[in-house]
């Protein structure tokens, strides 16, 4: 009796319950694939820059640069389809623009009103 033939025995790539493999078509992928996800890295780089502010400055310019990037955020979700919103897409609309532009409104509010510490 001979071994059987390994091509005969390989799984099928294509086989199973994922979802189906990339065959390469005639468009290739985008990196982002839509305009939020590239408006979604744009606020990764500013709260990353608020972030550096708040580090190596003024504390309260750092977290008034983070609660305008969030204000964005909300404003960009607002408007982009969820199609297009890409993740910044991450719950419902309402719920999320409410939270983003809560948690801005919240940001730029306690930097402003916390008093300065003596010392």
């Amino acid at each position: 009796m001979t071994d059987p033939d390994p091509a005969d025995t390989a799984p099928d790539p294509g086989a199973g319950d994922g979802p189906p493999l990339d065959d390469g078509g005639d468009e290739p992928r985008r990196y982002p694939s839509t305009v939020g996800g590239a408006f979604y890295l744009a606020i990764l780089v500013t709260a990353a820059t608020a972030i550096g502010i708040v580090v190596n400055g003024d504390w309260r310019v750092g977290i008034r640069v983070l609660a305008a990037g969030l204000a964005v955020a909300g404003l960009l979700r607002l408007v982009l389809p969820r199609r297009d919103a890409g993740m910044l897409a991450v719950r419902h609309r309402v719920l999320d623009v409410v939270l983003l532009f809560g948690v801005a409104i919240a940001l730029y509010w306690l930097a402003g009103s916390i008093p300065d510490q003596p010392g």
